[in-house]
């Protein structure tokens, strides 16, 4: 299945100009922080052969690489980044993390949205900018998907860097996620610094 911008078309036809597109990364991990990013098309010039965009988890890295230079270099796509702490999950949980981080890379985008399209079935609440949850976003909507492919390789990104130092946790090939080899490093080692104490097996 690949994305298109039926929903961006419908909102562009009422008058929304600024319609951003939401998703975020790094829910389910033990380790590290979520990131959300936010992305916005402009109607009146559309990039070519974005049809051919696809959600994050269905891309090999190298193309969520090439998809992530392409998009953060056009200059008519508004883009912006929310990233929340380890420590701030623990403290809010999960979900709220998730919104903030979200509400965050909206305040990035320096536009003012007409609307907003959130991959999930949640809204972001205290916004006075309209709101739509589109359940498997990333899937469907094409601006979540260009999201959900820039969240994924800053945060993967963000990764690589964590685990050069805290080389024992091997986050460089996991990204923080429960594997076989993640829950072995624990069990040896405990945790570190960026693992989620508020999560299963640190509970």
């Amino acid at each position: 299945m690949f994305a298109d911008f039926s929903e961006e078309k419908k909102l562009w036809e009422k008058g929304c100009e600024f319609v951003v597109g939401l998703d975020e990364v790094g829910r389910g991990p033990l380790a590290g922080p979520v990131v959300a990013a936010a992305v916005c098309f402009k109607k009146s010039n559309l990039p070519p052969f974005m049809e051919n965009i696809r959600d994050s988890k269905k891309l090999s890295q190298k193309q969520r690489e090439g998809w992530y230079k392409f998009l953060i270099e056009q200059p008519d796509i508004k883009w912006g980044i929310g990233l929340i702490s380890e420590k701030m999950i623990d403290q809010i949980n999960i979900l709220e993390a998730t919104k903030l981080a979200m509400k965050r890379a909206v305040a990035t985008l320096n536009i003012e949205p007409n609307y907003l399209l959130l991959d999930g079935n949640f809204l972001l609440e205290d916004l006075s900018i309209s709101q739509k949850a589109v359940v498997r976003g990333d899937e469907k909507v094409i601006s979540c998907a260009a999201a959900s492919i820039i969240a994924k390789v800053t945060r993967d990104r963000l990764m690589k860097k964590y685990d050069a130092k805290y080389p024992e946790y091997g986050f460089k090939k996991h990204k923080g996620y429960g594997t076989k080899q993640h829950l072995a490093a624990i069990k040896e080692h405990g945790a570190c610094p960026i693992h989620r104490l508020s999560f299963a097996p640190f509970k």
